[in-house]
């Protein structure tokens, strides 16, 4: 797990203190060690935190044996031992994961793309071409930046402020995405805050050749459904997921495991603990926060004997975990998950290098109530009913007519899902706000369904998860130099999950179906019949905390705050009620303040 930059351009070895100063921008993503390479049109350099093969044979950027090929790689290829097998006539001088890639990429070039397993984003600069080849893994768990500079560079890297630091742009604010983030909490997934610095999309490959970029699709999410039987489906579910976790416990360093006590991460850890005796685990609990999760993760931890660790800080105070966390957030993300996230890797990196994380596992099995509620109310035809009650519910409107006005706003399932689920500011809203830019559409790589409640999810699996959830994991794990793996997102696991019936999944009384027939013996009573339970919490007591109140107030009662340049000072005074839509704004204004001066 890494950080990676390059510049490709005429005379690249000029831009030696540019590359530079790119990768000591994200210094934290590679502490152990720092390299570039200066070929006549490229400037590639890397930041290592060591994981598989710890000498000196994998330190990167790595040439092939023949000195033609160098490569950049941020990622882990997991099962990359068999790989090596099939291209076992390469000359390798190490044992790293990185050199797979190169002697894949002299035998197929850039068809190796659709062979190639696991978490990544990377870049091979062909000598011989004089061409750059990247590619991002399917998911987007490895993120890849990109802009053109002033001068015509093409300049990329792990992070945002990595691109920046090269001192070759002028990052320009797209209110586009502003309009985006108040209304979904998040930058769009294939998008950044700023116009002229680009995200190169999950399952996505990118050449550069004569100065003409080419960005391509290399692998889409799967739309056809399974015919196996449940019985057939479940034993296929828990070969593949004991496979996939095998796989991901593979390193030269320590490997641990968080343990939240909920469904996903009890599997984890107990198939884990098949092959890693002892292995440590973590549970986090914190300070105006839900404590309960650490009688469940305990009984699971006794049961399968782990070294266990309580992870508790009364000592921050959220206003100054919210200032530490956006020293380093190159974008605004309303999560309030993200500080307990931030927190639990800053702890875990005391002891660790790699951790297990059980996160998607509510997208591939249908663990979120509101797939529930889309599915039985939609089977009885009574969709309008359904939003009736969700609305009446959430003690959103108080009169009939103004309920019915609300439910004529939603044409179907997917509508509803896409413009209600998860948002926090209507488009009326944000127009009051100062937004008048339309709010870009998202693009999936399928048509999404009315019928399949699969729908939902591959939704969320192209959608929410890169754009929130992904970019969460990488940027706290990687700020505390920690590498997060996701064994829920094996290739092979989640593709056989996305294409699984949706019946297998969620009906309107239970969710993650599967994952209960398969597992629910590894698990204790108390955790069999547990509800939900994320890792966010109450930013209403969150507010309670004085020293937050005062950082909202400097920042949102004074009218010469850098935010106001975007929004109006009055309308955002009508929304400092102590509400999420409250916490999404103070995140806004504190990205603001952290990032003006690169745009002034």
């Amino acid at each position: 797990m890494c950080g990676i930059a390059g510049i490709i351009s005429p005379n690249a070895t000029k831009y030696n203190a540019e590359i530079q100063q790119m990768t000591d921008a994200i210094a934290y993503r590679g502490p152990d060690s720092a390299h570039h390479e200066l070929f006549e049109n490229a400037a590639l350099g890397h930041r290592r935190l060591s994981i598989i093969d710890l000498s000196e044979t994998g330190k990167q950027p790595m040439l092939s044996n023949t000195g033609n090929e160098c490569i950049v790689l941020n990622g882990e290829i997991y099962g990359y031992i068999e790989i090596k097998e099939l291209y076992s006539d390469y000359p390798y001088r190490g044992s790293s994961d990185t050199e797979i890639i190169l002697a894949m990429y002299q035998k197929k070039e850039e068809r190796l793309i659709y062979e190639l397993p696991g978490m990544f984003a990377f870049a091979i600069w062909d000598e011989r071409k004089q061409q750059l080849f990247c590619a991002r893994d399917r998911f987007g768990e490895k993120p890849f930046y990109y802009a053109i500079g002033n001068n015509n560079e093409f300049i990329f890297a792990s992070e945002i402020k990595s691109i920046i630091a090269s001192g070759l742009i002028q990052p320009e604010i797209d209110q586009q995405q502003i309009a985006y983030y108040l209304k979904n909490g998040y930058i769009h997934p294939h998008k950044t805050i700023y116009r002229n610095i680009f995200n190169l999309k999950p399952a996505h490959t990118l050449t550069l050749k004569e100065g003409k970029i080419s960005v391509k699709p290399y692998w889409k999410i799967p739309t056809q459904n399974s015919l196996l039987s449940l019985d057939d489906s479940i034993e296929k579910f828990k070969y593949l997921l004991d496979n996939a976790i095998k796989k991901q416990l593979v390193a030269d360093v320590p490997v641990g495991s968080f343990l939240s006590g909920g469904l996903d991460s009890s599997t984890i850890v107990a198939v884990a603990s098949q092959y890693k005796k002892k292995i440590r685990t973590l549970v986090y609990g914190y300070e105006n926060g839900d404590l309960n999760e650490m009688p469940y993760a305990k009984a699971i931890a006794d049961k399968y004997q782990t070294d266990h660790h309580i992870l508790f800080d009364k000592k921050q105070k959220i206003s100054q975990t919210l200032c530490e966390v956006y020293s380093y957030m190159d974008e605004p993300l309303m999560d309030s998950s993200l500080l307990p996230t931030h927190l639990i890797f800053k702890e875990a990196s005391k002891n660790l290098k790699v951790v297990l994380s059980g996160d998607v596992g509510d997208e591939l099995f249908g663990g979120y109530t509101f797939y529930k509620y889309n599915i039985d109310l939609s089977q009885k035809g009574y969709y309008s009913n359904y939003l009736s009650k969700m609305f009446l519910f959430a003690n959103k409107f108080k009169n009939i007519g103004s309920e019915r006005q609300h439910r004529a706003q939603y044409n179907d399932i997917i509508d509803f899902h896409q413009n209600k689920v998860r948002n926090y500011f209507s488009y009326s809203e944000i127009k009051e706000l100062g937004i008048d830019e339309q709010i870009p559409e998202q693009d999936f790589s399928f048509q999404p369904s009315k019928i399949d409640f699969n729908d939902l999810m591959r939704i969320d699996l192209e959608k929410y998860v890169p754009g929130n959830m992904l970019l969460k994991g990488d940027r706290t794990s990687m700020y505390n130099s920690v590498e997060v793996r996701i064994p829920f997102l094996d290739i092979d696991f989640a593709e056989f999950c996305i294409q699984l019936p949706w019946q297998y999944k969620v009906n309107k009384n239970e969710d993650k179906i599967i994952l209960r027939k398969a597992y629910a013996s590894a698990w204790t009573e108390e955790i069999i019949n547990r509800g939900k339970n994320g890792f966010a919490a109450s930013v209403t007591e969150w507010f309670k905390e004085k020293e937050l109140q005062e950082l909202s107030n400097s920042l949102l009662k004074n009218p010469e705050s850098y935010i106001f340049k975007y929004l109006h000072f009055t309308e955002v005074q009508k929304k400092l009620n102590f509400t999420l839509q409250h916490w999404s704004i103070v995140i806004l204004a504190i990205w603001f303040e952290n990032n003006k001066k690169h745009l002034l």
